[in-house]
């Protein structure tokens, strides 16, 4: 087997639908597996696959066990060379796994291989960054790395669109669409599973750097990523999520002192998005770091 294709689902039926559907329309020429681990949704997805597409292994979870845990239920019953992590809400517009795993079989030390990401009316998607050591999030948190020059400073988000085309070596990418060689979790690990959801791709990145492996992204082939299908358009979970995130990384890979200033830069950070938006009328975003300043 080459691959096996990774979907942790919660209560989202009709993208799930839509997802494993343009998998099976425009993949061919490879050997692969579909396994869906469903998180106990309550919107009869697990049926649908079931009577839709009855050659996916389906793992029926009880409760909503995160995307972290869910995950690795899905790593334990792969049988793929690479395992490649796929979100519910993303769907294929070309025969994107071939292309990925003939790029990954050319690396000699690959330990992560993501492809482009796109919004769903074609634009390129954020979905690579450098590590959150404090420069990075003093960058990310006073808007320096949004500047024209913010790719020199290896930002934690790249969000310019030149560095999304051509192949890249960076510190991690989104779980969203994430490819790694199964042999490789013997010395990197599996998910953190105390992370419940985001962050989580971050910190596995790390180990798998830090055990020797590169982190590459390629637009040799393309994803279309609609984003927060099981969270909503507005999140506020989504950014207090991400604060939290950190604050795990820290506490687990840091010193203390660092946890600390990283603390007193996102709340800082968090205050200047509560004036910044509110100033610019996007009521929801700011009552978004609200929040997160709770938690910073």
């Amino acid at each position: 087997m080459d691959l096996s294709v990774i979907i942790v689902n919660w209560n989202t039926k009709q993208l799930l639908e839509e997802c494993l559907a343009s998998i099976y329309k425009f993949t061919k020429n490879i050997k692969f597996e579909v396994i869906v681990v469903d998180n106990g949704s309550t919107d009869d997805s697990q049926a649908m696959v079931r009577k839709k597409f009855s050659y996916a292994k389906l793992i029926e979870n009880k409760d909503n066990l995160g995307f972290a845990k869910a995950n690795n239920l899905g790593i334990k019953s792969a049988i793929g060379k690479y395992i490649l992590l796929l979100n519910s809400d993303t769907y294929f517009i070309e025969n994107s796994l071939p292309k990925i795993v003939e790029y990954a079989d050319k690396q000699k030390n690959l330990g992560v291989l993501a492809p482009q990401l796109l919004n769903v009316d074609k634009s390129i998607q954020q979905s690579v960054g450098f590590f959150p050591n404090l420069p990075q999030i003093f960058y990310w948190m006073s808007f320096i790395d949004d500047l024209p020059f913010g790719q020199l400073l290896k930002p934690y988000h790249v969000d310019h669109d030149s560095f999304y085309k051509k192949d890249q070596h960076a510190d991690w990418v989104t779980g969203a669409a994430l490819l790694i060689p199964k042999n490789i979790l013997k010395k990197a690990g599996n998910l953190d599973e105390k992370i419940f959801m985001y962050g989580e791709d971050v910190e596995w990145c790390w180990r798998i750097k830090k055990a020797g492996f590169d982190i590459i992204y390629t637009p040799s082939t393309k994803i279309v990523h609609i984003g927060r299908g099981s969270s909503g358009q507005i999140s506020k979970r989504a950014f207090v999520g991400e604060f939290e995130g950190l604050k795990y990384f820290y506490n687990k890979h840091k010193a203390p002192t660092s946890l600390q200033i990283m603390r007193i830069l996102l709340k800082i950070g968090a205050l200047a998005r509560i004036l910044v938006f509110g100033i610019l009328g996007r009521k929801e975003t700011a009552r978004a770091y609200v929040e997160v300043l709770k938690v910073a």
